[in-house]
């Protein structure tokens, strides 16, 4: 867990699972074959790339505590949905070192917001932003609506997002 001395008052206010629950995010990821895992609060996150309170990724199970951040939980599923099953057995912490991959992933978190009551993609947005997410256009919601067609693209023709942007499960 981020100790408040380290975190920003912007990035203290971001959405966190606790705020949401686990069920409706544990039944976004079965959609995809993926499983949730509640890790208890105080105890290190199996898988987390970045550590404290970030999610983590092992195969195909997601691990969050309630006070992960939701941004945080749908970019660890998102890398795992992008990947072909045959990858995601094998990830450990690190899904990919594909910028292609990694965009996809940051377009799919977004989408996949609107998908989780409460949440939605403008706060998930706002939430990245505050948690320093950079794209060259200056945020997260101009990346998205205006310089991301290369990951949506990617996603359809992976078959991940339908013409209308709408995501497609497995």
């Amino acid at each position: 867990m981020s100790s408040e001395s380290n975190t920003s008052p912007a990035e203290a206010n971001v959405m966190r699972l606790e705020a949401i629950g686990f069920e409706a995010p544990a039944a976004l990821l079965a959609r995809y074959g993926l499983q949730l895992l509640r890790v208890e609060p105080g105890t290190a996150i199996p898988g987390s790339f970045w550590g404290d309170d970030e999610a983590g990724i092992i195969g195909t199970t997601v691990y969050a505590r309630g006070d992960t951040p939701v941004h945080s939980l749908l970019h660890e599923a998102g890398h795992l949905i992008v990947l072909p099953a045959e990858r995601r057995a094998f990830v450990h912490t690190d899904a990919t070192d594909s910028i292609a991959e990694e965009d996809a992933t940051c377009y799919l978190q977004i989408v996949l917001a609107d998908e989780l009551p409460g949440v939605g993609r403008i706060r998930l947005m706002s939430d990245m932003d505050a948690w320093g997410y950079s794209f060259r256009l200056g945020s997260t919601r101009a990346w998205f609506e205006q310089d991301a067609e290369n990951a949506r693209q990617w996603l359809m023709e992976h078959g991940l997002l339908d013409t209308q942007g709408r995501p497609v499960y497995s």
